[in-house]
């Protein structure tokens, strides 16, 4: 996992492996319903709307979670490229952050699917982000992300390296 600050822009870099054939990974990843599932259980993740089919450019998703403080933040996301097997683009439309463009790339590797996340992010909060950035922001990503991971590895292993 790797952080990047590009003036007020951060950027979100993570990968793992799936020891799964790609379309096995694509048809769990490109149900936004199986986010629930790989969302720590903490932040009460709920699908309102929009997340009862495979994903599709123009999709509109509304979820409320609860990141932080027992907070309930109502979210809501386009998915603005599809393209099967390969990868999806979810944008953010109301929430959080006033940028969230999240890419999800699968491709096949040697030891099963590749799986990169790339996140380009800013806050809403201008300049005093920076200060609430290493405080709050990239300790909860990071936990939620590294969740993610482990969940995966428990729905699908590890891959066996050689």
């Amino acid at each position: 996992m790797e952080f990047t600050r590009y003036g007020l822009v951060y950027q979100l870099k993570c990968s793992q492996t799936l020891p799964i054939p790609l379309d096995e990974a694509w048809a769990f990843l490109s149900r936004p319903e199986n986010l629930k599932t790989i969302t720590p259980e903490y932040m009460s993740f709920d699908i309102l709307s929009g997340g009862d089919t495979e994903m599709y450019p123009g999709q509109i998703i509304q979820y409320i979670v609860t990141p932080v403080l027992g907070i309930k933040t109502h979210w809501v996301t386009e998915i603005t490229h599809v393209k099967d097997n390969s990868y999806f683009v979810d944008e953010q439309r109301f929430g959080p952050y006033k940028l969230w463009h999240h890419k999800h790339i699968l491709k096949p590797g040697i030891h099963g699917t590749e799986m990169e996340d790339i996140i380009d992010f800013k806050l809403p909060i201008g300049i005093l982000g920076r200060f609430i950035f290493p405080l709050l922001i990239k300790p909860k990503l990071t936990e939620i992300f590294q969740y993610r991971r482990k969940k995966l590895e428990e729905l699908f292993g590890s891959p066996q390296r050689t």
